[in-house]
């Protein structure tokens, strides 16, 4: 061994794939002795860092790093991209190609915050999809564009500014209110471009929309118009959703966006008759806020009503007979109620249908309103059939300001009359007037308790309790909505609804569940739409007209109100446009001054499609040219918001969708399955989760999700992890194994590597055409799924894909591929193979993941053999263009290649790895280690075809041994099935249950009883007859496979379906033994070659030494020397007591070995001299290395000025496997 204290001076030179000569490292290591690593570990650490830089921001084929940094790196692609314009470029081709228009319409998100999950996951599939279209010959423009109007910005500012009033704004100034307003819209689309970008989302900041440019305005006016000219535009009084926070009314589908569970008190309170006073109706409500209000009570037409006496509080009551329950709860105690108990609670006096209630008048609840010029027609009794008697008492207070059923009733009825005012003392904030004076300031939620206080007092209260039932808040505010009577602008989407339902039909959604449900029964239900808001910051509506409303202008453009008023506007909004008065062309010296509400921005979002062009004022052939869009996407919560807006608009103005395609997300909650909250912190910052793994893993994690159909994701910061483990490090080590061993053939070879599409084609090898196969079946399966918008179904062929790669095809040819197995000339064809599927898969990943495919395809490039010329590479199936090849995103998806459809090598190769996993399963029943052989493993297929068969035993066979570690393998012929298994039949439940009936159990004990010859025929057969009905043998029989075959050294494992068997010979005999004891010390050596940093090429002398006694490692060496040769190129471990007293090691363990301890060393070659050599003739020996004496007979050295001779074959060898073969030593080596 080496001296201690002994110093070695090692170089490292890294000569890149470029040529380029990187300066040297030295370092002088420390002593070694055997049991010491001496390698250049730490300083290949360094060189390694310094050229992973280097590889990153220039893409040369050197070697790559062990661990690729996937979110720098995706930051270096970032500013490639940025730097070389690569989005601009790729819509530059697309347009010099001439590709074909495809149309995308991005919803615009406010920016007022920052960008969530759910913007996320809406951003992902969209540029998906988008991209993949780019990479099918489309050009599509992606804009990008923001909604600067409505609510979310006022009450923002109205937060900001303590504005709890109207009246506050227009002491503020109108003006002054909208431009700080303005000055927040805009305020995080620096961080939304930066989130978006580094997302890996292409879309045009640069050029993007924003509804408060006067371009978009101006074209929301001419939607207006075109709407107001059909007729379908009318000013009314209607009952509707209304904020109290922000003071506006809401759209019915507004109101569906938020709903929550709440607790709210509900009473039942008595109405005395006119005529008799002793007798009360009695009426539920759980809004006691609204009883100042009522004017009117309504009971249903057809519904039995009773005059009862109830005992207890000695009143006589009136309600619905069914409701009873509701005066005496015990009743709906089934366990406590016996129906004599009644006549203790109530005696029936009368009986009536609620028709015969109508007309009746009752004294009122509360006075407020009880003098005023329409009560005469208040305080009596209608009838309606929208009530129930579902809950409360079957009789509904009427209070026509607050509820929408309310209004149509009492307007129906005569109570109340079309365009007068109503009962109504609530103000805009929701506060109660003077005309309540007892809860005057109170918020209507808040006045409930002194209101009850006030019935108690006056004795109306009947009943008190409280109810947790779902109730609409307000979806920016949070706060609870109320319904209120407010004048509003009216689209009639009623009236074209048929039209709208007609024109969803021609959509096609992702899922189809949301459009022919969940859309589809919104639409069936649509009501008119209050597009009018009682707001400031938004598109004003463009409606001019005089004091009465006898004279109504809608103007549709700027310069329409130019001509009309004689002033020129460049600002739409409020401050500016209320000031524009236009002369009466009815009234001479009178003006038409505008109206004072704004826009619903749901409007706004809805007319996206035309304004963002500013059609029809400008891009009208390239508008119409390109609608409808060809795919639009966002979350579910938009069946009631932009989608639904959309198709009201296209239909009234065009009687057409706005879209084609749509793909529907799900919403992303936090991992508890709550909704994520800032406030609670109850999920990871999405620009962390980017930082720690990348956006292409939270890219994938994403889309491979349910969350794609429409359905909810917990959100797993695991899950993103997951990608990383289990997709994209498997996937860069196949990338990395590739690079290394092509680098390694390159210089084995003298040759560049050129990829070389014929010898992809013509290989032979089975996994080769298997893996060709498999890809082609990816690549038809991607378009497929694409052209249907099916994202989940794409991504997990994707994934499972790679894992087929990686996990089976480069693990099954790993030694083949460094050339260990079939010589340098497989060893190409499997790179060549590889380096197919490689680049194929990544132009495909390109749309989803399109980072870590750029990063590949920037290597993978400069291996096309035009690329020296061109600077560029194309794809597979690209030809390489100067220019156009820069960048993954440039190419042209593949195509699927027909003839390489290959489908009898799929299924052979599943065959095989079902065969594999079965096999591992029984090592894992008998606890056999897969380094100890088996004997033999029998197959039995279910009706595999002839070809599967013969690809199985002829040139799959090879590998079923090696993965098993099995001496042979058999596939049992059909005719011999009987022999090894039992075919047993049973009945598939689901489907014979209805069918069989009470045949069911007789039919079961005879199909389970069929002998296995009978079971067989019975299938092969395809029909049975039993008792008259025929049975679809293949249908509607379940079939399985058990083994049968009797011994205690077979152990089976078999598929879930019963369709494969696999048997396992396990008997354990001393070859057996041996031959597991060597593969175990095969997996020593390799370990500690890897610890050691070691390269394929690098060669050692491997050493062991056994406890006292043993010899058990030395006898399956010996019995397996084939074996070690093979694996380590004729690096034969022989004992320790052979190796040269100057031997290095470069790493040792002590490790156990059928069930032994064994010390194992691999140190460097090193050249073998004689035993009882002098101490200077070993010190010569001890600074040679073994090329120094390779081909030479003798060498000779001076020592103290005497010249001594030694002879190769006599005094020394190259090494000691050398020495020992040609001593005989050691006879088997």
């Amino acid at each position: 061994m080496i001296p201690y204290g002994t110093r070695i001076r090692l170089t490292i030179e890294i000569v890149d794939r470029a040529g380029a000569t990187h300066p040297p490292t030295h370092r002088l290591l420390p002593q070694a002795s055997v049991g010491q690593l001496i390698t250049p570990q730490e300083t290949k650490a360094k060189a390694v860092k310094h050229h992973t830089e280097f590889i990153v921001q220039h893409f040369t084929m050197a070697s790559l790093p062990p661990a690729l940094d996937f979110p720098k790196t995706e930051e270096v692609i970032c500013a490639k991209w940025a730097e070389e314009n690569t989005f601009k470029k790729q819509d530059e081709l697309a347009l010099e190609r001439g590709d074909e228009e495809y149309t995308f319409y991005d919803g615009p998100p406010f920016a007022t915050g920052l960008p969530h999950y759910g913007h996320i996951l809406a951003g992902t599939i969209k540029d998906v999809v988008t991209r993949y279209a780019c990479q099918t010959s489309h050009r599509v423009s992606r804009r990008a564009g923001w909604d600067c109007h409505g609510l979310p910005v006022e009450y923002e500012i109205d937060q900001k500014l303590n504005i709890t009033h109207r009246d506050q704004v227009l002491a503020m100034g109108v003006d002054k209110y909208n431009e700080t307003c303005r000055g927040i819209v805009t305020r995080y689309t620096k961080e939304w471009e930066r989130t978006v970008t580094r997302l890996g989302r292409w879309i045009d900041f640069q050029n993007d929309y924003k509804t408060m440019d006067v371009t978009f305005m101006e074209s929301v006016w001419w939607v207006f118009r075109q709407l107001f000219d059909k007729g379908l535009v009318y000013q009314g009084y209607k009952v509707m959703p209304y904020s109290t926070a922000c003071g506006t009314p809401l759209s019915n589908f507004e109101a569906g966006l938020n709903y929550k569970d709440v607790r709210d008190p509900a009473v039942v309170v008595h109405f005395p008759l006119v005529e008799d006073e002793n007798v009360s109706f009695v009426a539920w409500t759980t809004t006691p806020w609204t009883l100042p209000s009522n004017i009117a009570l309504c009971v249903h037409p057809a519904l039995e009503y009773v005059k009862i006496l109830d005992k207890k509080a000695n009143r006589r009551f009136i309600l619905a007979k069914s409701r009873l329950p509701q005066l005496f709860p015990i009743m709906n105690n089934k366990k406590k109620w016996k129906p004599a108990m009644a006549d203790e609670l109530y005696d029936i006096e009368a009986t009536y249908v609620g028709q015969d209630l109508v007309g009746k008048k009752y004294q009122p609840i509360f006075t407020y309103f009880a003098d005023t010029p329409q009560s005469h027609q208040y305080f009596r009794i209608l009838s309606d059939n929208y009530v129930t008697d579902d809950a409360g008492t079957g009789i509904v207070h009427q209070a026509p300001a607050f509820g929408e059923d309310d209004y149509r009733v009492c307007l129906a009825h005569g109570v109340i009359e079309k365009g007068k005012e109503l009962p109504c003392p609530v103000d805009s904030n929701g506060n109660f007037t003077e005309e309540v004076p007892e809860v005057k300031g109170l918020h209507v939620k808040k006045a409930d308790d002194t209101l009850i206080g006030l019935l108690k007092e006056a004795g109306r209260l009947v009943q008190k309790d409280n109810l947790d039932h779902s109730y609409p808040f307000c979806w920016r505010s949070d706060t609870p909505l109320i319904y209120k009577a407010v004048p509003s602008w009216f689209v009639k989407v009623e009236e074209i609804r048929d039209k709208i339902v007609a024109n969803n039909k021609k959509t096609y959604w992702v899922p189809n569940s949301v459009k022919e449900g969940r859309f589809h029964s919104w639409l069936t239900d649509a009501r008119d739409w209050a597009v009018s808001r009682n707001r400031f910051w938004g598109t004003p509506i463009p409606i001019w007209t005089n004091d009465d409303m006898s004279e109504v202008i809608c103007v549709g453009s700027v310069d329409e109100l130019a001509e009309l008023s004689g002033v020129r506007v460049t600002d739409l909004h409020k401050d500016v446009v209320d000031n524009v008065t236009i002369p009466s062309k009815k009234n001479p010296g009178e003006v038409l001054r505008r109206v004072d509400e704004v826009f619903d921005c749901w409007f706004e979002s809805g007319s996206m499609p035309y304004a963002q062009v500013h059609y029809p004022f400008e891009n009208k052939e390239k508008f119409e040219n390109g609608f409808p869009a060809d795919f639009i996407a966002e979350g579910l919560d938009q069946t009631r918001g932009w989608f639904y807006t959309l198709m009201v608009l296209s239909t009234a103005l065009f009687d057409q969708p706005a879209f084609k395609n749509l793909i529907v997300n799900g919403l992303v909650l936090a991992s508890d399955g709550k909704k994520m909250s800032k406030r609670l912190k109850n999920y990871p910052d999405p620009n962390d989760v980017i930082n720690k793994y990348g956006a292409d893993a939270l890219r994938m994690y994403l889309i491979n999700s349910p969350v794609v159909r429409a359905e909810s994701l917990k959100f797993q910061e695991a899950g993103v992890l997951g990608v990383v483990k289990e997709v994209f490090l498997p996937l860069y080590n196949a990338f990395r194994f590739f690079v290394q061993n092509m680098e390694r053939w390159e210089a084995k070879s003298g040759c560049s590597f050129v990829p070389c599409k014929e010898k992809v084609q013509s290989t032979s090898n089975p996994t080769d055409v298997w893996v060709s196969a498999a890809t082609q079946g990816l690549i038809k399966f991607v378009h497929e799924e694409m052209r249907a918008y099916r994202l989940y179904t794409v991504m997990p062929a994707l994934v499972s894909f790679v894992t087929q790669l990686t996990n089976w095809y480069v693990r099954l040819n790993r030694d083949r591929l460094k050339g260990l197995e079939g010589g340098e000339s497989e060893s190409e064809t499997g790179l060549q193979v590889l380096y197919d599927v490689l680049l194929d898969v990544t132009i495909l990943m390109a749309p989803f993941t399109p980072f870590i495919t750029e990063y590949f395809y920037q290597h993978l490039r400069k291996m096309q053999p035009s690329y020296a010329e061109a600077a560029n590479g194309g794809g597979s199936s690209n030809p390489v263009l100067p220019g156009k090849s820069d960048s993954v995103h440039y190419l042209t998806l593949p195509a699927y290649n027909e003839r390489r459809l290959n489908q009898d090598a799929v299924e052979a190769m599943a065959a095989l790895q079902v065969i594999v996993e079965n096999g591992r399963n029984v090592r894992e029943k008998r606890n056999i280690s897969l380094r100890t052989p088996v004997k033999c493993v029998t197959v039995v297929l279910r009706n595999p075809s002839i070809n599967v068969v013969e690809i199985i035993n002829g040139p799959l066979k090879g590998y079923i041994l090696s993965e098993l570690n099995a001496w042979d393998l058999v596939i049992v012929p059909k005719e011999d099935e009987h022999n090894w298994v039992t075919l047993a039949l049973t009945p598939n439940f689901t489907i014979l249950g209805k069918k069989l009936g009470p045949k069911m159990k007789a039919f079961k004990s005879f199909v389970t009883e069929l002998s296995h010859a009978d079971a067989v025929a019975t299938l092969e057969k395809g029909e049975l007859d039993f008792e008259g009905l025929s049975i679809n043998t293949k249908e509607e029989l379940i079939s399985k496979l058990s083994f049968s075959k009797e011994g205690d050294h077979w152990e089976s494992s078999s598929t879930q379906e019963g369709d494969v068997v696999v048997a396992v010979d396990c008997t354990q005999d001393e070859a057996i033994l041996s031959a597991g004891r060597s593969r175990e010390l095969i997996n020593a050596i390799q370990q500690l070659r890897k610890a050691a940093g070691l390269d394929l090429s690098d060669q050692v002398e491997v050493f062991f030494e056994e406890m006292p006694g043993m010899n058990t490692i030395e006898s399956a060496v010996s019995a397996n020397v084939n074996l070690f040769e093979a694996k380590f190129r004729g690096a034969v471990p022989v004992a320790k007591r052979y190796a040269p007293s100057w031997s290095v090691a470069l790493r040792s363990d002590t490790v156990e070995i059928g069930g032994a301890k064994v010390d194992v060393s691999i140190c460097r070659p090193a050249v073998a001299g004689k035993d009882g050599l002098g101490d200077e003739v070993q010190y010569f020996l001890s600074t040679l290395e073994p090329s120094d004496v390779v081909g030479k007979e003798s060498l000779t050295f001076s020592v103290d000025g005497r010249e001594i001779t030694i002879t190769q074959g006599q005094d020394f060898w190259v090494n000691t496997i050398a020495k020992l073969r040609l001593t005989k030593a050691v006879p088997w080596v």
